[in-house]
């Protein structure tokens, strides 16, 4: 570990940062420290960066905004990726391709080509996270997701290339890519858009964030939906049924709002939600026998 740390540092691929608390790079404010912090100033750089990582043996992950991620109290022992404002850039090409990098934020993304008269990210307003973890994710809302818009991909391989990836090769399901099957490091792009009608764009997709907001919990910090939706049944209906709406294990509760939020009260721990979340998955299958699987990322020590 030393020996890497001592490596990016001379290479000088961008911002190296040691023992870095990730409850300051969560969405929940919930993670221990990530023992090498990283942020990549350019995507060749990251390149090289990660040639080294690889040789090293040393274990990383990518985070964008740390939403839809629980890192564990003794945080990583290894490397972290954190697309910052280096990786946050869009073009618009023939008013029907938008080319955007990893970090950029999905809300702040969608408000802004939706005022310029693009369709297509309408059903995204309000999904917080960055453009590279709704590709990882395959994120979607109101009955769309990613996976209808996406073109390809600039995926950063283990072996240090760079390949792009159609949307078929993407092997999207719900909530579901290769990248969570096959490592690999989404750092842009291409989605198909086309030019509409901007006050019924911009209209639509205010509407989605104000839905957004009034149905779900905003005043505490949470990582968005905890479970997936076990189709045809929906997983906050679940759980409100089984009567555990504001059930809370430590810090953590099961938001009076919408049952498949967990909101961070001010001191939990990742502890405390993972007690919840067991709590969830065993009232639910002695009530219902279904099996609730996580939609959030669960990492780090232990």
């Amino acid at each position: 570990m030393e020996k890497l740390l001592k490596k990016l540092e001379e290479l000088n691929v961008g911002k190296i940062k040691e023992n870095e608390p990730l409850k300051n790079h969560t969405t929940w404010k919930i993670g221990g420290p990530a023992r090498i912090f990283y942020e990549p100033d350019t995507a060749e750089n990251l390149q090289t960066a990660m040639k080294e990582i690889i040789a090293s043996g040393v274990p990383w992950l990518v985070v964008g905004k740390g939403s839809n991620l629980l890192v564990s109290d003794k945080g990583i022992n290894g490397v972290v990726i954190k697309f910052g404002e280096n990786f946050a850039h869009y073009e618009i090409e023939d008013d029907k391709l938008l080319r955007v990098t990893a970090g950029y934020s999905v809300i702040k993304l969608t408000t802004l080509i939706s005022k310029q008269g693009y369709s297509g990210f309408e059903f995204a307003g309000g999904i917080p996270g960055t453009i590279g973890g709704a590709v990882f994710m395959n994120a979607g809302a109101h009955g769309s997701d990613i996976s209808k818009i996406l073109k390809r991909a600039l995926i950063l391989l283990p072996d240090g290339s760079f390949k792009w990836y159609t949307n078929e090769e993407m092997d999207y399901s719900y909530r579901t890519s290769r990248l969570q099957k096959e490592a690999g490091i989404c750092v842009e792009a291409e989605f198909n858009i086309k030019k509409g009608d901007k006050e019924k764009i911009t209209k639509e997709m205010q509407a989605n964030k104000d839905y957004r907001r009034e149905s779900q919990p905003f005043k505490h910090p949470t990582c968005g939906s905890v479970f997936r939706n076990p189709l045809p049944k929906y997983a906050g209906r679940l759980i409100e049924e089984a009567g555990l709406k504001g059930y809370s294990v430590g810090g953590a509760q099961i938001s009076d709002i919408h049952a498949n939020f967990i909101v961070n009260n001010g001191d939990a721990t990742a502890k405390d939600v993972m007690g919840l979340i067991k709590h969830v998955q065993t009232t639910i299958y002695e009530k219902f026998g279904v099996k609730m699987e996580t939609e959030v990322e669960q990492v780090g020590d232990n």
